[in-house]
């Protein structure tokens, strides 16, 4: 990271509410109507949006309870970086050859098969959702109780940590994208 860089970042508050503002403006609420379905003042809530004080736990569970959310995803938005860059893994697999871009909560690779390649269980799964997306040729997709061809613009959502594999009818090339399931419990 360059130093300028290095600079602005440790600048920057440990905590940035003002995302509170954002998620307010899309419910379309005032600070009166978030006041008001919390119970905590405009003055607080107006000066957290504007980063002018840090919040209370028990002020981030109140707000977070009107908008769906608990107050530990208040706080981890207002952590986090507003982009999360990364660069692309390249790896082969069987004759696939994907290019791969990985977070927390997300994995999207784009993939690439000549006819006749196949794969299964391309990658190690967690309780994900996995969708496919064929972008170029046909693709088959075989889960345990059903088999599913796949051409271009046509896409499938399923459990991915079901058994399964890929075969590629033509070359073809496509997206795949694992998402994370929310905690159950």
């Amino acid at each position: 990271m360059s130093s300028v860089l290095l600079e602005e970042a440790e600048g920057l508050p440990m905590f940035n509410f003002s995302i509170l503002r954002e998620i307010r403006k899309r419910a379309e609420m005032t600070l009166s109507d978030l006041s008001e379905a919390s119970g905590v003042s405009i003055a607080v809530i107006s000066k957290l949006e504007r980063n002018q004080t840090q919040a209370e736990v028990e002020t981030l569970f109140k707000i977070g309870r009107v908008f769906g959310m608990r107050a530990t995803d208040l706080l981890t938005l207002a952590e986090a970086p507003l982009s999360n860059r990364k660069e692309a893994e390249f790896y082969d697999a069987d004759g696939f050859l994907f290019r791969a871009v990985r977070y927390a909560n997300a994995n999207c690779l784009l993939g690439e098969a000549a006819k006749g390649s196949s794969i299964s269980k391309p990658e190690i799964h967690h309780d994900d959702h996995e969708i496919c997306w064929v972008l170029k040729g046909v693709l088959r997709l075989t889960l345990p109780q059903e088999t599913q061809t796949l051409s271009v613009g046509q896409s499938i959502q399923f459990d991915a940590i079901q058994e399964h594999s890929y075969e590629a009818l033509e070359d073809c090339q496509f997206m795949i994208v694992h998402i994370r399931k929310d905690k159950r419990y």
